[in-house]
């Protein structure tokens, strides 16, 4: 770490980095900065009690504070280059405004925050004109990551990797082979739009594995104890991954007040922040079937209608509850349908990520993408290594999970994954993801789907033409009378 003792030409220390807004994250991230050799950490808070409180508690930062914009601007070496740390929207655009102000041309703005990736596209096409570069950038791994480690996505201009690609690189998470887990995504909103979809895999990650826990815990009988011991031995295999480890340690957890497991105390109501419906919503708009993330966007949403599950409560259901014969083979099944729909998750998104590169104009490397959620972020998992592998020998990858590895996984486990949907169906316990997973897998392997039928009912209503299978053109039929098919461009 850099003598922040020395003074400037104008008296007041150089850093080479700053922080605005000093909340967990904000303080964390420059807690992180700060202990990294080579850089020197100006930080700003709106409120000058968290700038003071930061200061205090951790003297060994050598932190640069800064008690107005024009202070925090003076602060910084050229380029200066400041990360916010703010909560999106108004706030992030208020702050961006200030930094303008006091900032010049060739200077780095850099959003850290959730920000939706149009939101990104706007701001830096308004920076832009000012000769600044903005730059936005999704950061992974909560306040743990953001102070030991994090993932990070950065989108913007090509010359802010420059300044900023060894700043971040130093603070980044580090995957096994000793790779950063930092890469420049592609310009203006790329990062924030890699970093939405990562939030909503991680949704479909979590969904599936409540299901795996519901499924085993209904069917077996055992306690969250024993189910805990059950996760821990699947990390470590080709499940391994973060999600998986914590959900062990969550079922393990004791209520202190009642000595009942936590998570049976815990309200089964799932809260979400935006990121995974943000992912659904730009999904429908691409075109691109991600029935795996909006199941488990739309299952959250599900468990927060108390009112309406009231209601529903007394619907009927199956008679008999559910047991089945053999534990061991049954957790086996659930095991290796969560492994397959897991793959259509990640499947799911790379769809997205590549839809939305060609929509943007964005040169996403998708084999980089999966090598920097190795380590830091919530889906870091050991079959990221997979994925990279995919993409290294085959960049045009169409579908994800046709490469050799996750095909050859998919043919051995949709056996026990489709006797595990069937179970959950018979049995009445909801497995959305599960099932949407499946029926997924089914549809994009057909060699022939009944949208043949929804074209036929389209033009029936609508005059929407259709195509056919045995010559090139356009048709519309005349449903009336006595039904005669044209070409459709005879018909305006």
């Amino acid at each position: 770490m850099s003598d922040t003792s020395a003074p400037s030409d104008n008296g007041v220390a150089v850093a080479n980095i700053g922080v605005v807004g000093l909340a967990v994250m904000g303080s964390n991230l420059a807690r992180n900065l700060a202990s990294r050799e080579g850089n020197t950490v100006a930080i700003y808070n709106r409120s000058r009690e968290k700038t003071d409180q930061l200061l205090a508690d951790h003297p060994e930062a050598q932190f640069v504070p800064a008690y107005s914009y024009e202070e925090f601007a003076a602060s910084l070496a050229k380029p200066r280059t400041a990360i916010i740390m703010v909560k999106a929207g108004a706030g992030t655009d208020a702050v961006i405004q200030a930094l303008t102000e006091v900032f010049e041309p060739g200077d780095i703005i850099v959003d850290g925050g959730n920000a939706l990736f149009t939101d990104t596209i706007r701001r830096e096409k308004a920076v832009r004109e000012t000769g600044i570069n903005f730059v936005g950038a999704g950061i992974s791994g909560g306040e743990e990551g953001a102070l030991t480690g994090p993932s990070i996505m950065p989108g913007g201009p090509e010359e802010s990797w420059v300044t900023l690609g060894p700043i971040l690189r130093s603070i980044a998470a580090v995957a096994p082979d000793g790779e950063p887990c930092v890469t420049h995504v592609g310009t203006d909103g790329a990062g924030h739009f890699v970093k939405m979809v990562h939030n909503g895999i991680e949704y479909a990650d979590m969904q599936l594995i409540a299901e795996a826990y519901d499924l085993i815990r209904r069917g077996t009988g055992k306690t969250p104890a024993e189910i805990a011991d059950i996760f821990a031995e699947w990390n470590t295999g080709e499940l391994e991954s973060y999600l998986i480890e914590i959900t062990a340690e969550v079922l393990r957890q004791v209520d202190a007040a009642t000595g009942r497991p936590l998570v049976d105390v815990i309200l089964d109501q799932a809260g979400a922040k935006g990121t995974g419906a943000w992912t659904v919503q730009t999904a429908l708009s691409l075109g691109v079937p991600v029935s795996g993330i909006a199941e488990a966007t739309f299952a959250r949403s599900l468990s927060s209608h108390p009112e309406q599950r009231e209601a529903a409560a007394s619907l009927p259901g199956p008679d008999e509850d559910f047991r089945v014969a053999d534990a061991d083979a049954f957790i086996e099944d659930v095991r290796q349908a969560l492994f397959a729909s897991k793959i259509v998750a990640y499947s799911q998104g790379f769809d997205e990520i590549r839809a939305g590169a060609a929509e943007y104009g964005w040169n996403i490397d998708l084999g980089a993408i999966s090598k920097i959620w190795r380590a830091g972020c919530i889906i870091r998992a050991q079959f990221l290594n997979r994925i990279a592998d995919a993409y290294a020998e085959t960049p045009d990858l169409p579908v994800l999970m046709t490469a050799p590895y996750f095909a050859e996984a998919l043919t051995s486990g949709q056996a026990a994954w489709r006797r595990v949907v069937v179970a959950a169906t018979q049995a009445g316990i909801p497995s959305p993801a599960f099932s949407s997973s499946l029926a997924y897998y089914d549809g994009i392997r057909a060699d022939r789907l009944p949208a043949a039928l929804v074209q036929g009912q389209r033009d029936f209503f609508g005059a929407h033409t259709y195509k056919r299978i045995d010559k090139p053109g356009t048709f519309h039929t005349l449903w009336s009378g006595d039904r005669t098919e044209i070409e459709a461009e005879d018909t305006h």
